[in-house]
């Protein structure tokens, strides 16, 4: 497809109406694409337009919140994949519970010299500090920590974690 000076002067003319290059492409004969349309139109220049088709301007639309009284009962936003989570998560215990559990009696604390096979050697405060001790308790058979700490120790790993190792 060739330009010609015709050619380029009904471009120019639809160009200024304001239709489209599809439109155009339609109108000019001899197989002129809309690309190829598009491509003199830039070549030429022709950036600005004349008078567009709809002389109304729109209005822009606002969001508005609904208040709270008036909102419709939602589903609670979801986090991360729950396929994968157990169908019921155990209750996670409460800050008070741990602390009181963290108590050590005065006649359970050891120094590091004092540590046996049946005793928790979980570390308690700064080893440079004269208060630093040992746990003490009974420890669990096989474990060197009693129930409390093992439990503090051994958690059970991601479920996610342990695939993607296994995939690695």
């Amino acid at each position: 497809m060739s330009w010609t000076d015709e050619r380029v002067e009904l471009l120019k003319r639809l160009w200024q109406e304001g239709r489209s290059a599809s439109q155009i492409a339609a109108e000019l004969a001899g197989g002129a694409t809309r690309n190829a349309v598009i491509g003199k139109i830039h070549r030429l220049g022709l950036s600005g337009r004349g008078q567009p088709t709809t002389t109304t301007k729109r209005q822009r639309r606002t969001t508005q919140v609904p208040a709270p009284a008036a909102r419709k009962h939602t589903t609670p936003a979801t986090v991360g994949a729950l396929a994968l989570s157990p169908l019921h998560a155990p209750a996670p215990v409460p800050l008070a519970e741990r602390k009181h559990a963290l108590v050590v009696p005065i006649a359970k604390r050891l120094p590091i010299e004092k540590l046996t096979e049946q005793t928790c050697k979980w570390p308690i405060g700064d080893p440079g500090h004269a208060d630093f001790h040992f746990c003490g308790h009974q420890s669990l058979e096989g474990l060197p920590y009693c129930e409390y700490h093992a439990g503090i120790a051994y958690q059970t790993p991601d479920p996610r974690r342990r695939m993607k190792r296994a995939h690695a």
